[in-house]
């Protein structure tokens, strides 16, 4: 019989009146990896510090490693290692210098240490960067150091909340195989929350939750088996976005559950009751049934528990197939022989490239690859050293502030004002594009509307999940209607299913002639662009559309995943 290292009975969190934590019951076993999918909002987070006894439960019982959490919270802590989403490196100490700190901190015995910082660097890949800063280190190298920080020493239970987010598909996959060396040598435990469902399918257990309560634990073969014989795919007709078909499919809620771009195809998801011939007869295409994956067993479940508590994505124009969907010829971005260096590094080297108006473009590439250079380029928050770019027709090297006039940015990380509510950060950035009065009310009132955000107008800011954050950023970039916009790793951090609404709402803003440039580490979301270019180490590795993309590189049946890994890896000479 298996041990089981953490347990929970009626486990119930109350922050005021909103209940976190709704009387869960669950079990976890030990030497197991174990993942939390959920929505923003539906207590993975809060389950992760009850566990780590960051917090005592409203009511209910939790059992750590045997023992009752409320009363040994400091016994417990010895005993496992917790990495938050916001672990706290020392950016001007070095690798060695961090982990040193955290040894000291838990109090590692100095002659336990070199052997296990030999041993973690050598896993993490660290081992010939320990004297840099960690300040200098790319996204992927930080979570490696904040992970061989927080095992340090050696815990029994290891709790993971989020630990690659922003991590592009190569770091990530390391980082797992980090992990279940961990789970594999030193018989860890790990509770792994997570917004990737192909991490969760790696996983022995899953928890699927919502609204603090748990809708099912099992397998990944017991969450996908919830969508068995319900999922098809439709190939996108000649010279049509596979975003708009998916977008056709989407807004028929009676007999769509889901429905994603991939590759040549739009995959979807049917209601329970969903005549196999519906689409056929419906759009005049050509429907197969497919088989099911972890994370059409997710959506189901969370469909059927979000039942008439969403509302329906607002103002968004009817998409048809009968509409002509050509990509424009005029052009609203060209870059020629683009070069920017700091100091002798070269952070972005001779890269060309057009965008077209209306367009979604896709800036793809590794931690580090020179993407959110150009990307601040593009929008003129960096100069450049040398070459010419244009926005919308406006020479960046000579009128820099009239370019950002066209301009709309969403930044990485929440960039807002995290004290002011939602309606006067609306306000804020209202005035400083330049609206005001009754032009202003009216897009305050419209941009509240489209992004879900009545209801919640005096809320703080600082204090929205991060769906919501994203959704106010969105909200304050489109206030001035913008001819472009920018969106660097808009979806970092957030669900699938806000994920949805926000590409849903992306391609009705290309439709109506918006152009979007878009970093993402989703690869999944690079279906949706019209082109894409991937970058590594400053240069340009290629560049075109998803399909032209996997035909030169994978085959129908590759992932965008495989497809990028295998580019940057052949472009480094096959390194891992």
């Amino acid at each position: 019989m298996s041990e089981k290292i953490i347990s929970a009975e009626n486990l119930t969190k109350k922050f005021k009146n909103l209940v976190a934590l709704d009387a869960i019951n669950f079990e976890v076993e030990k030497g197991n990896l174990t993942a939390i999918i959920g929505p923003d909002g539906a207590g993975k987070t809060t389950l992760m510090r009850l566990i780590a006894g960051l917090m005592i439960p409203t009511s209910g019982n939790l059992k750590v490693l045997d023992k009752n959490v409320l009363g040994n919270e400091q016994a417990i802590q010895e005993k496992i290692s917790y990495l938050p989403q916001k672990f706290g490196l020392y950016e001007d100490l070095s690798i060695e210098e961090n982990m040193t700190l955290y040894a000291d901190l838990h109090g590692v015995e100095k002659n336990l240490r070199q052997k296990r910082f030999s041993h973690l660097l050598e896993m993490t890949g660290l081992t010939p960067f320990t004297k840099r800063l960690a300040g200098k280190l790319s996204g992927g190298m930080k979570q490696k150091l904040g992970l061989a920080c927080t095992l340090v020493r050696s815990p029994e239970i290891l709790l993971l909340d989020e630990p690659t987010v922003g991590v592009d598909p190569l770091s990530r996959r390391e980082l797992w195989e980090i992990v279940k060396q961990l789970v594999a040598e030193e018989n860890l435990s790990v509770v792994v929350n997570t917004a990737y469902m192909d991490e969760a399918e790696l996983c022995e257990k899953v928890f699927v939750m919502n609204h603090g309560k748990i809708l099912k634990f099992g397998t990944p073969a017991e969450i996908k088996a919830v969508a068995e014989n319900r999922c098809y795919r439709i190939k996108t007709p000649p010279n049509m976005p596979t975003r708009i078909l998916q977008s056709i499919l989407m807004d028929d809620k009676e007999n769509v559950i889901d429905s994603v771009p991939e590759g040549n195809f739009v995959r979807f998801i049917g209601a329970a009751n969903l005549d196999e011939k519906f689409f056929s007869k419906k759009l005049n295409l050509s429907v197969e049934k497919i088989s099911e994956r972890l994370e059409d067993g997710f959506m189901i479940l969370l469909h059927d528990d979000e039942k008439n508590k969403n509302p329906a994505v607002a103002n968004l124009k009817k998409l048809s197939l009968d509409d002509k969907y050509f990509l424009s010829a005029e052009i609203d971005i060209e870059v020629k022989n683009l070069l920017k260096k700091f100091g002798e590094f070269t952070a972005v080297d001779k890269t060309s490239f057009e965008v077209h108006k209306g367009e979604v473009f896709g800036l793809l590439g590794p931690n580090g690859a020179g993407k959110t250079t150009t990307f601040r380029m593009l929008c003129g928050l960096l100069p450049l050293t040398d070459g010419f770019l244009s926005v919308t027709g406006v020479n960046l090297r000579t009128a820099r502030t009239e370019a950002r006039a066209n301009i709309g940015y969403v930044a990485q990380k929440f960039s807002l004002y995290g004290n002011l509510t939602v309606e006067e950060n609306l306000n804020f950035f209202g005035g400083a594009y330049g609206l005001s009065g009754k032009i202003l009310s009216n897009r305050i009132a419209e941009v509240l509307q489209e992004f879900h955000l009545n209801g919640h107008e005096n809320d703080t800011a600082g204090d929205l999940p991060g769906g919501y954050k994203q959704r106010l950023s969105m909200a304050a970039a489109l206030l001035h209607q913008p001819k472009i916009l920018f969106l660097d790793e808009p979806t970092s951090g957030i669900d699938p299913l806000a994920r949805r609404d926000f590409w849903r709402q992306i391609t009705d803003l290309s439709v109506k002639g918006t152009t979007i440039i878009i970093t993402t580490h989703f690869m999944e979301e690079a279906e949706y662009c019209d082109r894409m270019m991937i970058q590594d180490h400053g240069k340009l590795l290629t560049i075109g559309t998803p399909q032209e993309i996997r035909k030169n590189f994978g085959g129908e049946n590759s992932t965008m995943n495989e497809i990028f890994i295998k580019i940057v890896e052949n472009s480094r000479g096959g390194e891992k």
